[in-house]
């Protein structure tokens, strides 16, 4: 599922950033704070999105009972997008903020319940599939305008795929490049040469793989591979103001600030399957931390009432507030995310694994989840794979369940026997109250276990930039993944192959076990679901017995909305609210 990667970086920026909850609750209540009675990460349904038949993907979207059409919706967010250039975007708030005016081959079409089905959106269908997975096709409907009028025509598709080889895109993901055949030499269409493995035919394009992807069509669902006009493709001054051939347009944009969205009188709403378009405008606002905006929530006043958020989520120091109080409650829309937050371990500076085991021992779970708002918002992760996706294994190699402050005898006693004991570790967070507080939590454990620890405070804003480059110069630092669509491969192999290790790319531990590569590869090839599921799950193992990173938590997340928004509800294939959904 498009979650936004870097939705962590997506999601992990958000979180590891603020004092925000990205939060879920404890099955087991693995240790924590107030009884939680709410929805928990462990034993609920995996999220599994099915394929729509053509039917499903013919417009116009099913309407919203009681929904009106009219009035301004508003956002209380913490910030701006860095991308909105769709081959720039990996985040899931920059695909969240854009579904109103990107659209790509395919998306998720979403029901009143926040379930969701992959239908095909600019295409009739969900794609056509030959040669066991190396060869697809797509046809695009008629009637697809771009904000100026013209039509939206097979060649801008084409630019679409080929921009994303261009030398300044450098953010957004690499799937569809890397298998493209050719795709390796390709430079980009701007000298005028297109790629031989894309081909169009009237209004239908195919794609030629170097490799069977059978779950190419949800790989097109993400906003990366969302379309681009190659009339109006400004390249690198795209990522500022993009075309739109959704329901709205972006009329004004203040960077750091703002953004408005007015709607875009070209659009046909018997073209999209996907899309409702209630409101007149959207009016983003940013510069709003999680306790303002939850602040401004609660008291429900003016144009707070019609106000929304795309990131922030209840604030940690109000959550039981928020969360007891019946009526407040109402106004929390409440969601199991797919993703895990997790804390890479550079194997590169720690090459020893019984140091990195170590630092598992000696992890302060139950703490860091009490300071992100208790087992009522986040549930202490044992694994990389969330229990909601198609893959996840139980297990528990550190003995969190058990010791869920941690083990500081056992971690101290790995390192005596490593012959490390006082080993130094430079850890880097970001700059946020909740996050100081985290970073003195794990500070003060790995001491207690042995271990000497430096803690830099590194610019939000540049955060993943520094820790993506290869010689960051630090041990430690918090991530997270959400799988970019259901199951294993969109989580390991961008996350730990040894051939994603780079400046700005997503293997963010460095590791590179020749067994574990092996093993990925192999499961990436396997046609049965079912072994297929098996096989991630033992990589998830397999990762952690290299202790390639540190579990943090699981996700629930509570996004709270004023008085006057109606039919708030979850995007389960781009893991956030539906904009499109709801009404004013």
């Amino acid at each position: 599922m498009a979650f936004s990667r870097r939705n962590f970086l997506i999601a992990t920026g958000v979180v590891a950033a603020s004092s925000s909850v990205l939060t879920a609750c404890g099955g087991e209540d693995k240790g924590g704070s107030a009884k939680n009675d709410g929805p928990k990460v462990s034993g609920s349904k995996t999220v599994d999105i099915p394929v729509g038949t053509k039917a499903d993907s013919t417009g116009p979207a099913p309407e919203v009972k009681g929904a009106v059409k009219g009035g301004i919706a508003y956002s209380l967010d913490q910030q701006d997008m860095d991308h909105l250039d769709p081959a720039q975007i990996y985040s899931s708030t920059e695909a969240a903020i854009t579904v109103p005016i990107l659209r790509g081959l395919t998306g998720y079409k979403v029901d009143d319940k926040g379930g969701a089905i992959l239908v095909g959106d600019a295409a009739t269908d969900a794609g056509t599939m030959k040669d066991g997975g190396k060869t697809w096709s797509f046809t695009l409907k008629d009637g697809l305008k771009w904000e100026d009028g013209s039509d939206v025509t097979v060649e801008d598709v084409r630019h679409t795929f080929e921009r994303t080889f261009a030398s300044f895109i450098t953010e957004g993901p690499i799937y569809v490049q890397t298998w493209l055949v050719g795709g390796d030499k390709y430079e980009g269409p701007y000298e005028g040469k297109h790629l031989d493995s894309i081909e169009i035919d009237g209004k239908t394009i195919t794609f030629r793989l170097n490799e069977a992807r059978a779950d190419f069509n949800f790989t097109l669902a993400m906003r990366g591979y969302a379309l681009v006009p190659k009339k109006h493709d400004t390249k690198e001054k795209y990522d500022k103001r993009p075309f739109s051939c959704g329901p709205y347009k972006i009329e004004s944009r203040s960077i750091g600030k703002s953004m408005t969205y007015v709607r875009n009188e070209h659009w046909d709403p018997k073209t999209d399957a996907m899309r409702n378009a209630y409101p007149d405008q959207y009016k983003f606002q940013f510069g709003f931390q999680p306790l303002a905006a939850t602040d401004r929530f609660i008291a429900d006043q003016g144009n707070d009432k019609q106000a929304m958020v795309i990131f922030n989520e209840v604030a940690a120091e109000r959550v039981a507030q928020v969360l007891t109080n019946p009526e407040l409650k109402k106004r929390v829309l409440t969601a199991i995310d797919v993703a895990t937050y997790y804390w890479p371990i550079n194997t590169t500076r720690i090459t020893d694994v019984k140091v990195r085991q170590a630092i598992n021992y000696a992890w302060p779970s139950q703490q860091l989840q009490t300071i992100r708002g208790g087992a009522s918002v986040t549930e202490i992760a044992t694994t990389i794979l969330s229990p909601v996706t198609p893959g996840y294994t139980q297990f528990d190699l550190y003995g969190k369940d058990k010791k869920p402050g941690g083990d500081p005898e056992k971690a101290k006693a790995l390192l005596k026997e490593a012959g490390k004991l006082g080993q130094k570790l430079v850890i880097a967070y970001q700059q946020s109250d909740n996050a100081v507080k985290q970073a003195v939590a794990v500070k003060n454990a790995l001491e207690a276990a042995g271990f000497q620890v430096v803690n830099k405070q590194v610019d939000k804003s540049t955060f993943y930039t520094q820790i993506g480059k290869v010689d960051n110069g630090y041990d430690l630092f918090a991530a997270g993944w959400s799988p970019d669509w259901p199951g294993g491969y969109s989580v390991f192999y961008p996350c730990w192959h040894g051939k994603n290790i780079g400046d700005g790319r997503n293997n963010y531990a460095q590791l590179n076990d020749a067994g574990l590569n092996k093993a990925i590869d192999a499961a990436s090839k396997i046609e049965d679901p079912e072994q297929a599921k098996k096989a991630w799950g033992d990589i998830d193992r397999q990762v952690l017995e290299l202790a390639g990173a540190v579990p943090d938590y699981h996700p629930i997340r509570n996004w709270m909305y004023g008085s006057k928004i109606g039919n708030v509800v979850y995007d389960a294939g781009n893991n956030c609210v539906a904009l499109c959904k709801l009404y004013v």
